[in-house]
């Protein structure tokens, strides 16, 4: 006869209920995903002014989606951190195309598995100087319904948690010739020991006509020439930027000083279609670490 204790018991049914807690929050999450956004930019110009995005449900589950044009551009803390601030009216920027971009149709039903196309256009005041245009698309979703509602009794009260999620992508409308170029202003670099990384901190300023959208690769090697670290950032520059390149890292068994070698290029961006990038300018330099400059 096997006897089984109190503890073997509670540890059964703890096991038991953290997978079926696991099960349910699958189920949840499942539930709770948005829908996804192809391609991830909108890009138009004079000789194209319409450009179309697909609206992809992965869900099992109808999703209500709405679309919208707000404007904001990537701005950085003096420590390097992006933030992106979305203002939806009374923008100023000369350089908004909020106002004269349109989306059809603006609200749809996704239905489960299924996609749906949305058209933008591009309508800007004909007396428009060169140059890029900015602003963001939101794409919003929510629990759709593909049919009406259950009637309710009339004295019931029902309850519903609904999950909205909204995702921001660039939309762009480019004039005439597009000129992206970068210039270096400043290169500030230290050992954080706290964090145990290396950090360089950039700062850049976008003086083309376009935003400078590329890459920064950075190479951490030490006195003897030896790679310790590589590490590679995403960034798009519209006017001035601070960027920091991090590398957590520890340095025992490397000698110093260290230096950082830095390459900024328009090229390796995997996430935008080569036709939509604007070659631009490479920046190479090499920053040595200082060991005094220690946080």
């Amino acid at each position: 006869m096997i006897i089984k204790t109190d503890s073997e018991r509670a540890r059964r049914f703890i096991a038991v209920g953290v997978l079926s807690m696991l099960v349910v929050l699958a189920f949840s999450l499942e539930s709770m995903a948005g829908v996804l956004v192809a391609p991830t930019s909108a890009i138009m110009t004079e000789g194209k002014r319409t450009t179309r995005l697909t609206i992809k449900n992965p869900s099992t589950d109808p999703k209500e989606v709405e679309v919208r044009f707000a404007y904001g551009l990537p701005e950085s803390d003096s420590l390097g951190n992006v933030d992106i601030k979305l203002i939806d009216s009374a923008v100023t920027d000369p350089r908004s195309c909020m106002d004269w971009l349109k989306a059809f149709p603006r609200k749809i039903i996704v239905p489960p598995n299924g996609s749906q196309v949305i058209r933008l256009v591009a309508n800007p005041p004909e007396d428009l100087p060169e140059g890029e245009y900015w602003c963001r698309l939101i794409v919003r979703s929510s629990e759709g319904s593909m049919s009406p509602p259950p009637v309710a009794a009339a004295d019931a009260i029902t309850t519903r948690l609904n999950m909205i999620m909204e995702t921001a992508i660039v939309a762009k409308y480019r004039k005439g010739e597009s000129v992206a170029r970068l210039a270096l202003l400043d290169t500030t670099a230290w050992i954080d020991t706290i964090a145990g990384r290396v950090s360089v901190l950039l700062d850049m300023e976008s003086q083309g006509n376009v935003s400078y959208v590329g890459v920064i690769n950075g190479r951490l090697l030490d006195a003897r020439n030896r790679e310790i670290m590589t590490q590679k950032l995403d960034i798009a520059v519209y006017r001035q930027l601070k960027r920091r390149l991090d590398f957590p890292v520890s340095l025992e068994g490397f000698e110093g000083p260290y230096r950082a070698d830095i390459r900024i290029t328009t090229r390796g961006r995997t996430d935008i279609p080569p036709e939509d990038v604007i070659a631009g300018n490479e920046i190479s330099l090499t920053t040595i670490i200082p060991e005094d400059r220690r946080r």
